[in-house]
């Protein structure tokens, strides 16, 4: 009984033991430099990748209000991985920084709250995992202390949490009144299509709206990710994204799936909205952080789309392509990091004439940029294909036409950045940026999975080997 404790709950006891392992570091020793500690905590995050990964077994704990199986036990591996690449890009802007334990401790609970968010089979254990997640990463937001715009974004990611917490516990408190109980498949069979039943569903929609930038509740994301330090940009863009997108989506099957003609229709309207205006206000935008938080706001469109099809190729393609999103969205935030931390500039106009002194990294940036966009051959191309697919199976067509299309707007933006890269004039290019062994050794982890992935098609269908629908 105590081994199935401990296995069913390895990758959140892992975490746990990693943070007091830091405490512990931070009380006991004052003569590391960020050097070693940058060096231990990455092998640390190495093994806490490898030992999630090992002796996984289906299972529940705490009366059914922590499940877990091997679907959910990728999901996490996944957040797991990511998390170690960020670590390793964030190397240049962390080697300097007076509270690398702290920022790894809080970077750490966000995680274990995500873990706990993804392993919820009950409401009350969600909302807790969710205030776990959400408290520290506001925190990490302000780490650039000196930074005025890092203190604005993390007061307006608090007020936006605060805003979309709310609504989701109002909508928890009205399910809870109206099926009385928290466990997701005790309201799935209460369910009975009730008008209060139906208005706790959109509180709880509009709750996930926010934490995954779905338009109109996007509106917080653009400031947030400008303010934020570019590590933490690149951890709320994929890392804190992915898991709500987990979250969201086994919401959405296991307990509203009587719901499904109303989601499905309440998705049809906003994956459109959420493309359209992701991709109009990413053609306006100088500021990389910004351009790639509007980008992040048009490709949770495309995840919709997947969404919409609630089938088992719906899971798949969703889970599929937040694993694509993770290698090509950090690397393109992998040279924003260190062209940031190295000269300050954040903007497209910069970039000019950038593959003059930087033929690595421009090479890094456009093919993350290509799969960002959905070019082939790379895994990008892949992932938004098995998204339309999951939509056009429940006869989406018109979505999915609508979808594509945005894909090709898409394709002017993305190309922008390109052309200023390789084609533009600069009298003054931004010099040679030295790249550390550990950033170069994630950027090529980046790059591979980006045009790798999309071939190996043994990582397609053991996902959908795991994953379940309707």
């Amino acid at each position: 009984m105590m081994n199935d404790f401990y296995i069913l709950l390895k990758q959140e006891l892992v975490i746990t033991v990693l943070i007091f392992i830091l405490l512990f570091i931070k009380v006991g020793s004052k003569e590391k430099s960020n050097e070693s500690l940058l060096s231990i905590i990455n092998i640390l995050l190495l093994v806490n990748v490898i030992a999630g990964c090992l002796f996984s077994r289906d299972g529940s704990l705490f009366s059914k209000m922590f499940v877990t199986n091997d679907l959910i036990v990728l999901q996490k591996t996944i957040l797991n991985f990511g998390t170690l690449l960020i670590s390793m890009l964030a190397y240049p802007w962390l080697k300097n920084h007076k509270h690398v334990l702290e920022f790894y401790m809080l970077l750490l609970s966000t995680l274990l709250g995500m873990f706990f968010m993804i392993s919820a089979g009950n409401l009350l254990m969600f909302y807790l995992g969710l205030e776990l997640s959400t408290i520290p990463l506001a925190a990490i937001v302000n780490f650039d202390l000196n930074r005025r715009q890092s203190s604005e974004g993390a007061m307006k990611l608090i007020i936006s949490s605060a805003f979309s917490s709310a609504l989701l516990l109002f909508g928890i408190s009205l399910l809870y009144g109206t099926t009385g109980s928290l466990d997701y498949f005790a309201i799935a069979q209460k369910l009975n299509g009730s008008v209060l039943q139906l208005f706790s569903f959109i509180l709880l929609l509009a709750g996930f709206g926010f934490k995954i930038s779905i338009v109109p509740f996007h509106l917080w994301t653009a400031d947030v990710y400008e303010g934020s330090p570019g590590a933490v940009t690149a951890y709320l863009s994929v890392i804190s994204k992915a898991a709500f997108v987990f979250v969201f989506t086994a919401v959405l099957y296991n307990v509203f799936k009587l719901y499904y003609a109303s989601w499905y229709n309440m998705l049809y309207v906003l994956s459109i909205l959420t493309m359209l205006v992701g991709n109009l206000f990413a053609i306006r935008q100088n500021n990389l952080k910004r351009f790639l938080a509007f980008s992040s706001i048009a490709q949770v469109g495309f995840i919709l789309v997947g969404i919409s099809g609630m089938s088992q190729v719906a899971t798949t393609s969703v889970i599929y392509f937040m694993l694509i999103y993770i290698f090509s969205n950090l690397g393109a935030f992998a040279v924003v990091v260190l062209v940031s931390a190295a000269t300050g500039k954040e903007n497209i106009s910069d970039y000019k004439a950038f593959y003059s002194n930087n033929k690595l990294l421009s090479w890094v940036l456009t093919i993350s940029l290509f799969s960002l966009a959905g070019i082939p051959p790379t895994a990008g191309f892949f992932g938004k294909f098995f998204l339309l697919m999951a939509g056009a199976g429940k006869g989406n067509y018109v979505l999915v036409g609508i979808a594509a299309g945005n894909i090709v707007i898409s394709f002017y933006y993305y190309l922008k950045v390109v052309k200023a890269i390789f084609m533009d004039a600069n009298d003054q290019p931004i010099e040679k940026i030295a790249i550390p062994a550990i950033s170069r050794t994630a950027m090529l982890i980046c790059v591979s999975g980006t045009l790798l992935i999309g071939f190996i098609s043994w990582i397609y269908d053991h996902i959908y080997s795991l994953s379940f629908g309707f």
